[in-house]
């Protein structure tokens, strides 16, 4: 099966357009205001409608309520919920009850000990498991913030339930990327910008590129499900 490349924190119909049309299997809408990728309902919705089926929506959301996560299923219609918070493997179980969707459940990484939590969000239901770096202590939003971690760290550490990397990715470092994880999916968002929040058309192209030139030589890798 072909990797899974996802891109990130999308906000125009440009750019969105571009990495529909470069092959990109999902796209994300970030609901989290401190994000300079966060985006309206309104937007979301607009944008959502353009996709058409050619791509799975992602709606990332960081420790939203109900209510919020009810408005972004309504308005965007999603196809998998990205929970990029504190979120406890008890409210991804919620989630996935209350929406009916599958859940992206974003884990930060720094050293081999972090690995300890996947296996409660897998036995909680999680469709995907996603690795990020860790934030600075002093950051006011989660996420890598376009710093990678330490990939060797995954060899040995791979739950029951597909994997998706994340965190300092971009075209010049996902073929060494995949070398060393052999991972079924990468997710980008900062990588492929010119400046915090502004995709880059040639950026997001030269990333889809060359992450499927890397996976057709380190291939294969096996894809446990595919949601």
């Amino acid at each position: 099966m072909s990797l899974i490349v996802k891109i990130c924190g999308l906000s125009t119909t440009e750019t969105l357009d571009v990495a529909l049309e470069a092959g990109a299997d999902m796209v994300g809408f970030v609901f989290f205001p401190s994000s300079p990728r966060n985006v309206s309902l309104g937007t979301a919705r607009a944008l959502g409608a353009r996709v058409k089926g050619r791509a799975k929506k992602v709606a990332l959301t960081v420790d939203a309520d109900d209510e919020s996560l009810a408005r972004i299923v309504e308005g965007l219609g999603p196809d998998l919920l990205q929970l990029h918070g504190n979120e406890s493997p008890e409210r991804v179980a919620e989630i996935k009850a209350r929406f009916n969707l599958p859940t992206i459940k974003a884990l930060a990484v720094e050293a081999k000990g972090d690995f300890a939590r996947m296996k409660d969000y897998a036995s909680a239901g999680s469709d995907w498991i996603l690795f990020d770096a860790k934030a600075p202590v002093d950051a006011t939003r989660p996420g890598g913030l376009g710093r990678p971690f330490d990939w060797a760290l995954i060899s040995g550490a791979i739950p029951n339930v597909p994997i998706m990397l994340s965190g300092g990715l971009n075209a010049d470092n996902i073929e060494e990327a995949l070398r060393l994880t052999r991972v079924p999916a990468v997710d980008v968002s900062s990588g492929v910008e010119s400046v915090a929040g502004k995709k880059n058309p040639d950026k997001i192209r030269e990333f889809i590129r060359i992450a499927r030139q890397a996976h057709i030589r380190f291939y294969p890798y096996e894809v446990l499900s595919n949601p």
